[in-house]
Order: C-alpha cells, then sequence, then structure tokens
C-alpha cells in the first residue's frame, strides 16, 4: 500500500529559516501547467493501491481548490479511507481552498503555526498573525477538516519556556489533534545562516531544556510523543510520515521530491524546468544492492519512534533475527538514554537530543 506524495514548490515569500526547494508564486497559466503535469504523472504510474496522499511544499494551498481536486481525482489508486493531507500557510485566503479540497476527499490539514505570539512571528519572518492563525483554523472547521496539524518552532532566537507554554496551549486551545514540534536548524544558504551572529540563539543546552519542556507540556495537554518531533491525540498519528519511519514505500512527485519503492530511492532534482520538460527522477544508488544497507536504514528510521527497533517486527521484514551486535551495542549505552528489553530497542526522550550519534553506536 503506497503513500503519494506531490511536491508544490510555490510560495508568497521565503521564510528566513526556510532551505526547502521553492519558487515565487508564478500566474495562473503556471499553476495549471504544472498541474497539468502532476496529473500527467500520476496517470504514468503502474496500478496501485494508495492510502495516503500528501501535499507538502512549498505552500500546496496556494494551487487553490480546484487544481488540489484535480491531483485527488488524478490519483486513481487511493482507497476509499485514504489519508488526504494539505499544507497551508496561514496568512491567505483559505476557506474557499479547503471547501473545494474537502469536496475531493481531503481529509487532513497541515497548518504552519509556528509560534503563539504575534513578536514570535515577527522573529521568525512568518507572514501571518495569531488572528489570522485562529481565522484559517475556523475556516478549516466550517470546511468540514476538523483533523488539523499544527507545527511549532523549538529553539527560535530569544525564545523562552513561557513561549513554548504558549504555543502548546494555542494547539489545545483550536483543537489540534497532531502537533509537529520541530528544533529550529540554522541551514547553510538561508538569511537566519547569514544573520546568526546577530541572533540571540539559545545554546545547545538551552535548545535541550526548550525540546524537554515543549515535550512535557504537550504530554501534559494530551498529546502522546510517537516520533522525535511528532505528537498526537489518540489514532490521529500522521499516516504518511509514518510510512517514512517504517520504510514503507511511497512516490514522490515534483522538483526534489524523493520516492522510496521496492528496496530503491530515487528523487527529482531541485530544477522547476528539468521537472515541467519531462525529465525522469534520478535514483540515489543506483548500485546498491547490499542486504545490510536496508536493514541499517530501517533501524535508524525506526529509532526515531518512541515505539523503537521491534526485534519481532525486524525479523519479519528481513527473514533474520536483530544482530546481536546491535543488541549488545545498545545494552552497553546509559539506561538513561537507551532502554532495551526482549522486544525492543528504543531511545528515551533524553536519548532522543542524541539520536544520531546513539543510532550510529548501535548500528
Amino acid at each position: 500500500m503506497l503513500g503519494l506524495y506531490i511536491h508544490v514548490p510555490f510560495c508568497v515569500s521565503k521564510c528566513p529559516y526556510c532551505d526547502f526547494y521553492s519558487l515565487p508564486l508564478p500566474d495562473e497559466s503556471v499553476l495549471n501547467a504544472y498541474t497539468d503535469e502532476v496529473c500527467r504523472r500520476l496517470d504514468a504510474l503502474p496500478p496501485y493501491q494508495a492510502d495516503t496522499l500528501y501535499f507538502g511544499g512549498g505552500t500546496p494551498s496556494l494551487l487553490g481548490g480546484k487544481r488540489l481536486a484535480r491531483i485527488i481525482r488524478a490519483a486513481k489508486g487511493l482507497t476509499a479511507d485514504a489519508e488526504i493531507t494539505l499544507e497551508a500557510n496561514p496568512a491567505d485566503e483559505l476557506y474557499d481552498t479547503f471547501a473545494a479540497f474537502a469536496d475531493a476527499g481531503g481529509n487532513r490539514l497541515s497548518l504552519g503555526m509556528q509560534a503563539a505570539t504575534d513578536h514570535s512571528l515577527k522573529i521568525l519572518g512568518r507572514r501571518h498573525t495569531a488572528h489570522q492563525l485562529h481565522t484559517a483554523v475556523a475556516d478549516a472547521k466550517r470546511a468540514g477538516l476538523d483533523n488539523l496539524s499544527l507545527d511549532i518552532m523549538l529553539a527560535t532566537p530569544s525564545q523562552t519556556e513561557n513561549d513554548v507554554y504558549q504555543a502548546v496551549r494555542e494547539c489545545a486551545a483550536l483543537g489540534a489533534s497532531h502537533v509537529s514540534a520541530y528544533l529550529l536548524k540554522v541551514e547553510p544558504g538561508t538569511p537566519f545562516y547569514a544573520r546568526q551572529a546577530l541572533m540571540v540563539l539559545p545554546d545547545e543546552d538551552k535548545a535541550a531544556e526548550l525540546y524537554l519542556y515543549a515535550c512535557a507540556e504537550l504530554e501534559q495537554a494530551g498529546y502522546a510523543q510517537y516520533e522525535i518531533s511528532n505528537f498526537a491525540k489518540h489514532g490521529k498519528e500522521s499516516r504518511h510520515n509514518l510510512k517514512y519511519w517504517n520504510s514503507e514505500d511511497y512516490i514522490g512527485i515534483g522538483p526534489a521530491a524523493h520516492s522510496f519503492y521496492d528496496g530503491k530511492r530515487w528523487y527529482y532534482e531541485r530544477s522547476f524546468d528539468a521537472f515541467m520538460n519531462g525529465a525522469s527522477a534520478i535514483p540515489e544508488d543506483p548500485d546498491s544492492t547490499v542486504a545490510d544497507a536496508s536493514e541499517e536504514e530501517y533501524a535508524m528510521l525506526r529509532l526515531r519512534l518512541t515505539d523503537g527497533l521491534r526485534f519481532d517486527l525486524f525479523e519479519a521484514r528481513f527473514g533474520h533475527p536483530l544482530p546481536l551486535t546491535w543488541r549488545e551495542n545498545a545494552a552497553a549505552l546509559p539506561r538513561s538514554l537507551v532502554c532495551v528489553d526482549d522486544h525492543r530497542i528504543r531511545l528515551t526522550r533524553d536519548g532522543f537530543l542524541l539520536s544520531n550519534a546513539l543510532t550510529a553506536r548501535i548500528i
């Protein structure tokens, strides 16, 4: 059962911390042509069944409801109960888009909230205000979209625990069923990177404190952590994103979109013109035939989940038990960071802060 990902690379303006592939919002003719190309590529897929469809970006809602509906209809292999998610920026007029998206079968919304106050939003260079977020949520509910995910950014310039507390309380008050809480990473080539010496950024210890505080507050508000940066009400975990962390098959369409299918990975180059001119996706590693590589990748992704690296799932997938050396390596690490029992290896919440280093030690 596939997941489908559609990358919509258009934004009204680029946030100063963002390094995702995006372009200025074009005119209607280009939006139409892009929709045509996405639909063409969906039509060209071999027969499939998909139970998730995710519009990411960029700002996918800028396509507008009619074009989003066209793409949903072009995804002919979607199951009747598919989770269909749209990312949106709360700064835009959204009701008509939400209504058309919902009418076409869309049923999940991800809003880029990022912070709860106008002061914090201004520091992040966001286009929307706190009032516009409330309006967007109200429009979503009026359109029948009540499965709502909100994003929070952590360790942002001058951020305090009170800022985090307000953001978590805002998520709960707005009725979000899912929250993604990401630590800010200042990426090379972004405006934040160029002026980071002038910003009051938390050091690693303070960033860790803010992360652990956010986790505790989200838990207190009824959101269970299921992945390093993701929290949900019961049964509201992102089915699409779980495909990534469970190493399940998904196909991405659009410039910079990635795919994983039948043990192979491929991607489209970060070029709108190349995609529009029919360029094919590029294999990440066309010569990879080593089974151990996929086992290590599976372990790395599963260790991002609170469920951890389960021995039964590993054996069912690969046909042999988890390597004994992995269990021994994990057991030798501090129990405050890594837990090992008869069923799984999992990182603790403190361990999540060191996930890359710990995963490397384990595998």
